[in-house]
């Protein structure tokens, strides 16, 4: 069994994570490089947009998950993120698997974490600064719970024409989009491709079907 898209799951859990104010931000963008102007309040959005989605009372599951979806398609490079996680099977897998991973990949991501996403809502996210590294912007965050130990992150932000989405995530130096990768190759390697789309498929309509009891 494969760790569920656990590169996702880190940054569906750090999305709903309510942001705390500016007056209470600690550290200040790098003077030396500190990378697209607009990459902090974009992950500030991003993590307020979380964050009300699951303190609305008024939203049913469905509802919420539909919202959570929407954050995820506009903000977050899925399929950037996803290609990356098979690169290694690139060469070797027919257009019609690749269609199928590409298709099921997001909702899998939804379904496998959607529900977790209410045990974080006593969490703060402090955002500390920013460095540009390349063509990207990483954002560093401080995530804390009560009675938790500090958590350090770090938002790998990318702009394409002005677009700005979330490309990987640093979570305690665990770079996750690796750490996934070698999930699904170690899966892929062991069971083949075609398993790992079917188990995508699999749980996105167990998570279905529970939905709708």
């Amino acid at each position: 069994m494969i760790k569920p898209a656990f590169t996702l799951a880190a940054l569906l859990l750090a999305t709903a994570l309510p942001f705390t104010p500016a007056t209470a931000q600690v550290g200040a963008a790098t003077a030396a490089n500190p990378g697209d102007p607009a990459a902090r309040p974009f992950i500030e959005n991003l993590v307020n947009s979380g964050f009300a989605v699951l303190r609305d009372k008024s939203l049913s599951k469905p509802a919420a998950r539909a919202k959570f979806r929407e954050l995820l398609t506009q903000n977050v490079a899925l399929d950037d993120i996803g290609m990356r996680l098979i690169r290694r099977q690139r060469a070797t897998v027919t257009p019609a698997q690749l269609e199928a991973y590409r298709a099921a990949f997001p909702e899998f991501v939804l379904n496998a974490y959607a529900d977790r996403l209410y045990d974080y809502a006593d969490a703060k996210v402090m955002v500390q600064r920013t460095v540009g590294r390349g063509p990207y912007t990483e954002v560093y965050t401080r995530v804390t719970r009560p009675g938790a130990q500090p958590v350090d992150t770090i938002w790998q932000v990318k702009s394409d024409g002005g677009k700005r989405q979330v490309n990987n995530l640093i979570v305690a130096g665990v770079n996750l989009a690796l750490t996934q990768e070698a999930d699904f190759t170690a899966y892929v390697g062991k069971n083949g491709f075609d398993a790992l789309v079917t188990f995508m498929k699999s749980a996105n309509a167990k998570s279905l079907a529970v939905q709708k009891q």
